[in-house]
C-alpha cells in the first residue's frame, strides 16, 4: 500500500498527505501559525540557518514570501511546503528547491522543524513523502540535500529516508552568519522506496 497520496486542490497547489500529516503550500492565512512558531523555535533554529532579516516574520514580509512562492512554482523553479499534523497544528516547513530539469532532472531538499515538534519523526515521514511527490508527480530522478558536519540528527533524517553522502563541499552555505562546511547527500528515484511510511 503506497504511504502518501496526492490531491490537487487547485492547479498550483500540490497537497500531499501522509498518515497524521499534510503537506501542502503557505497560504496567506498561515502566518500568525508560522510566526508564532518561527518565534518560539529562534534559538532552536540558529544554528542551521541563514541570519533572518530584521522584518523576517512581519506579515509585509511574509507576504513577499509568498508571492516569491507562487513565482517559483509557477515556473517550476521550487514546490515550498508547509507541514501539518492532522488536527491543524503547524509543525514545521520543507522545500524542494532549485530544480533543474534538461539532462539533470533534480531538486534541491532543505526542512525545517519548530523545536516543539522536533525529535517525533514528524520530519522524517514528510521528506519522505516530498521525495515520492518529487520522483512521482515532478518525474524527478535524483533530490540533493546538504547538513553541516555538526548536524547529526539531520543526517541521521536523510539515511533513514535513504539518502547517501556523496562528498563534502567545503564553505558551502552561509549558515548562522558563518560558511560553513558541508556534508553532501542525494537519493535517486531508482533507489528510494515508495512502500512505507514508517519513520
Amino acid at each position: 500500500m503506497a504511504f502518501f497520496r496526492l490531491s490537487v486542490a487547485s492547479e498550483e497547489t500540490p497537497v500531499v498527505r501522509g498518515s497524521g500529516f499534510m503537506l501542502r503550500p503557505p497560504r496567506p492565512e498561515d502566518h500568525a501559525a508560522w510566526a508564532e512558531l518561527r518565534e518560539a523555535s529562534r534559538e532552536f533554529l540558529r544554528p542551521w540557518e541563514p541570519i533572518w532579516p530584521a522584518d523576517d516574520l512581519t506579515r509585509t514580509a511574509y507576504r513577499r514570501r509568498l508571492r516569491r512562492y507562487q513565482r517559483e512554482i509557477e515556473e517550476d523553479a521550487a514546490y515550498p511546503f508547509f507541514l501539518f499534523r492532522d488536527d491543524g497544528a503547524l509543525m514545521g516547513g520543507l522545500t524542494l528547491g532549485m530544480v533543474r530539469r534538461g539532462v539533470a532532472q533534480a531538486a534541491t531538499l532543505g526542512y525545517w522543524m519548530g523545536a516543539p515538534h522536533a525529535g517525533k519523526g514528524h520530519m522524517t515521514r514528510a521528506v519522505r513523502a516530498a521525495a515520492g511527490y518529487a520522483f512521482e508527480s515532478l518525474r524527478l530522478r535524483r533530490i540533493e540535500a546538504a547538513c553541516v558536519p555538526h548536524n547529526a540528527a539531520s543526517m541521521r533524517l536523510l539515511e533513514k529516508v535513504g539518502f547517501h553522502r556523496e562528498g563534502y563541499a567545503r564553505q558551502y552555505l552561509c549558515i548562522n552568519g558563518i560558511w560553513q562546511d558541508h556534508i553532501l547527500f542525494a537519493l535517486l528515484r531508482d533507489e528510494f522506496r515508495f512502500d512505507t511510511g514508517s519513520p
